[in-house]
């Protein structure tokens, strides 16, 4: 029997989905699902294409009382520019949780990972960081520093932002960028450690494979959300770094162990043992991962399958609502 299926392009869902807090809870809920149990959710699937310098990913989950779960195919082909072509792509497909059936197809060249990965920033931000910030740092200069900003901004509010980059004149652009879309006091300097030294919050947004943030940076108050080791061979935090903080914390432990910062940590054997809580805990309230006002935290994300399958669902809902995207009988 032929079915409905919601076709959407990258163009339509810039349109509809966007970056605010009606996103930040739904990923939010995501990680509070994965705490819960239940959620079926199978280690990243990644391909390594050294032949091409390509490399793709695939991601999925299962969360219970969503309709629909999504899978993601996130292939990157690094000298895709040298021909005239975006290095990065993808799409995701949403199948129905109850049938299997294929419900809708988005081809975002990865924009709704892009939005879901600066979500989870604001979601570590909300139940880690300060309870006032007053100056923000972000370490890296692209489009997730960009968003990582906006999306940190959306649940603590600050007034100064600070930007570091190896090229000082994209530093520029990016803090420029940021003071005209959040009405900030946005600069860029030329000194990484100042950066954290007068930040509350900070994130790492490179795809460094040596330390961009160090140990003795650390300071009271001090909230860091790392996100680009999402990959094993990266590493943006130095290792003792992790031991150091207050409080640790995993978007997913065992995702962590292998492609995360905890990765590096064990291998230097910084890491001084135990199970670290996962984010999903900290939102739920079954651990606390600030508990003083001067307590340093950290929280590693290296993204999840349930994000992919969450910002999936809702752009389904919203798509379907505004009546956006082609739709096919198969």
């Amino acid at each position: 029997m032929a079915h409905d299926i919601r076709i959407a392009t990258e163009d339509e869902l810039r349109r509809a989905v966007r970056l605010d807090l009606e996103t930040v809870e739904v990923i939010g809920a995501a990680f509070a699902a994965l705490a819960g149990g239940g959620v079926v959710m199978p280690p990243v699937m990644s391909m390594d294409l050294a032949a091409a310098h390509g490399e793709v990913d695939v991601k999925t989950a299962y969360i219970p009382g969503l309709d629909g779960f999504a899978i993601k195919v996130s292939p990157g082909f690094f000298d895709n520019p040298k021909i005239g072509l975006p290095s990065l792509n993808g799409l995701m497909i949403l199948f129905s949780a109850r049938t299997g059936l294929v419900e809708a197809l988005f081809l975002d060249n990865g924009y709704l990972t892009d939005i879901r990965t600066a979500a989870a920033g604001a979601v570590a931000a909300r139940h880690m960081a300060p309870a006032t910030v007053e100056t923000a740092g972000v370490i890296g200069t692209g489009v997730q520093a960009r968003l990582q900003m906006q999306a940190a901004h959306l649940v603590r509010p600050f007034t100064r932002l600070l930007v570091w980059g190896r090229d000082a004149d994209k530093a520029a652009a990016c803090a420029a960028e940021l003071s005209e879309t959040l009405g900030v006091a946005a600069v860029p300097v030329t000194d990484p450690a100042r950066l954290v030294a007068e930040s509350q919050l900070v994130v790492t947004t490179t795809p460094a494979r040596a330390p961009v943030l160090m140990a003795d940076w650390l300071h009271p108050g001090l909230h860091v959300t790392a996100m680009g080791s999402d990959q094993a061979g990266k590493n943006e935090i130095d290792p003792r770094a992790l031991a150091a903080a207050d409080a640790y914390v995993c978007d997913r432990v065992s995702q962590c162990e292998t492609m995360g910062e905890l990765r590096r940590a064990l291998e230097t054997g910084d890491w001084p043992g135990g199970t670290p809580p996962e984010l999903g805990e900290i939102v739920t309230g079954r651990v606390a991962a600030r508990q003083r006002d001067a307590d340093i935290t950290i929280c590693d994300l290296t993204g999840t399958g349930a994000q992919d399958t969450a910002i999936a669902t809702h752009a389904a809902r919203v798509i379907g609502a505004a009546g956006a995207g082609t739709t096919i009988r198969a």
